[in-house]
């Protein structure tokens, strides 16, 4: 299970080191695609169809929120390896997606990890933390 928040840097080149608590769960072979709320989202290649199909259901009908969501996340994919010491480097236009800069956070999120812009992430944060207790609410009342 992938747990925790690390910070981490990002270097010009678009380089940076995976935390080694995560880098041992997700191994060599990864995925790092577009995720919702302009993160990104760093998973094997072999948990992203378990990623998908958790989003879009058992769904055997490719409804347009399925095309939507598969559009979302597969054309913005890219298959990437890290080297022996976890660093990998992030297409440019991820960078840009996600407003990467010199400061980041991996995020371990049990089956995924999403990687953010550290000053967006605090944000987040902050109103995470204020609105939980309603989270808990909406998903009893479901």
């Amino acid at each position: 299970m992938l747990l925790g928040t690390y910070s981490a840097k990002l270097a010009e080149n678009h380089r940076t080191s995976i935390p080694a608590p995560l880098r041992k769960d997700l191994g060599q072979e990864l995925v790092v695609a577009k995720w919702y709320e302009e993160c990104l989202v760093l998973v094997s290649k072999q948990a992203l169809n378990a990623l998908l199909e958790r989003i879009v259901g058992n769904n055997n009908l490719v409804t347009n929120p399925v095309r939507g969501s598969e559009h979302f996340i597969f054309t913005g994919a890219y298959e990437i390896e890290s080297d022996d010491q976890g660093r990998i480097v992030i297409p440019e236009s991820l960078t840009k997606y996600g407003h990467l800069n010199d400061d980041i956070y991996f995020l371990g999120v049990g089956d995924r990890v999403e990687i953010w812009n550290k000053n967006i992430w605090d944000e987040r944060l902050e109103k995470i933390i204020k609105d939980a207790p309603s989270y808990i609410d909406q998903l009893i009342n479901k």
